[in-house]
């Protein structure tokens, strides 16, 4: 499926708000390869107070009273998507520019998680290479992980402390 994204959103954009609070949720199964890549992305966020993240594994359905009661002004749900590209490519995108599509980890529409939730919910999508058993992650994959959070974190100002490559390297053990 190779999916033409309308708007083009980024992380800065986002996270723009610094009076906004951003929740991440890791959604995946990371014994199925590059599946993992949003819990692998959450795993990574440094707590910042106002950017923090959850991994919710292969059930986000079951957070959504915990993610309600955090009640984040934003929620960012990082996925493997397959929108048709190479592996490791990775966007923001609307839940409506996504309405109809589910992955492999649950079977319910981004929209319809989207409907259960106080906040507006955005989609960091993740193009995975390999989504069958096992736990490595494919290399571009584990790339677009880590570029990712750097970003995440250094934009949320959680890096200016310390350096994000050493923060990358301590949390990356797939």
């Amino acid at each position: 499926m190779n999916m033409r994204l309308e708007h083009k959103l980024t992380l800065g954009q986002i996270m723009a708000g610094k009076d906004k609070t951003i929740l991440f949720a890791g959604v995946g199964n990371v014994l199925k390869k590059d599946d993992g890549a949003g819990v692998h992305i959450v795993a990574g966020i440094r707590n910042t107070g106002r950017i923090s993240g959850l991994p919710v594994e292969m059930g986000i359905e079951n957070h959504i009273g915990k993610i309600n009661s955090i009640s984040p002004d934003i929620l960012v749900i990082a996925d493997a998507v397959d929108f048709g590209r190479q592996p490791g490519f990775w966007c923001i995108a609307e839940v409506n520019e996504l309405a109809d599509l589910t992955t492999g980890t649950h079977s319910i529409s981004f929209a319809k998680i989207s409907e259960l939730f106080h906040m507006p919910v955005y989609i960091l999508g993740i193009q995975p290479s390999f989504v069958s058993f096992g736990e490595e992650m494919s290399e571009p994959v584990i790339k677009a992980v880590k570029n990712i959070r750097e970003l995440i974190n250094s934009l949320s100002g959680s890096c200016s402390a310390t350096n994000p490559a050493n923060h990358m390297e301590r949390s990356t053990n797939f």
